[in-house]
């Protein structure tokens, strides 16, 4: 169990207050049941927008250029249970709920802040740290894309441009993508419904 967590020993027994209260230490608790529950994290990838998950929910990836912990007060903070967090929560909503994916990533990014901040870490610097790689990442070609990558994300946010630097990321032979055809296949089907986007994108 990562250091910055609110419960180091902790058995799970009810807590002694209202459940319509917020309570850190429940949150925390949350938490560790949805890592025992997800499948597999996967660093080994580019991920635009920093994490995503596989077209199936049991995979989160996180982008790997990302570094596993950021300085916090003297402290190594942990992030990948809450991009955890916050990815399970986004593909959830959006399949099923068949929410909006601007509307799943709002309550997402929410209860991400929550557990940041019950973990008495400074959603402010957290979300500093998480910025400057969402840009550095962003700048980079797209060499490692998973092909189960669920497209919901970038197709809701008509990031055509997007979509284009990773289905042409899987069709290069100089890429590490290259043999991702099930990726190409799909990237290529979705910007096909938009011609006037994709006309300048044809394989």
């Amino acid at each position: 169990m990562p250091e910055n967590c609110c419960h180091p020993i902790g058995a799970h027994e009810r807590l002694r207050v209202p459940d319509t209260y917020v309570s850190s230490l429940m949150l925390d608790r949350a938490l560790d049941a949805i890592e025992k529950r997800v499948g597999t994290i996967d660093r080994d990838h580019d991920i635009p927008y920093l994490a995503g998950y596989s077209l199936d929910g049991k995979r989160i990836y996180i982008d790997r250029h990302l570094p596993p912990t950021f300085k916090f007060r003297g402290r190594d903070i942990g992030v990948d249970r809450y991009l955890l967090l916050h990815e399970e929560v986004e593909k959830t909503l959006i399949d099923q709920l068949k929410l909006h994916y601007q509307h799943a990533h709002q309550i997402a990014t929410r209860a991400e802040e929550a557990a940041v901040r019950a973990d008495g870490i400074s959603w402010r610097a957290y979300d500093r740290f998480m910025q400057q790689y969402v840009k550095t990442v962003g700048d980079e070609r797209l060499e490692k894309v998973p092909d189960d990558l669920d497209l919901k994300p970038y197709r809701d946010e008509h990031d055509y441009d997007l979509m284009r630097r990773m289905r042409d990321a899987a069709a290069d032979p100089a890429h590490e993508a290259h043999g991702d055809a099930a990726l190409r296949r799909r990237l290529t089907a979705a910007l096909a419904k938009h011609p006037v986007k994709a006309a300048a994108a044809k394989l």
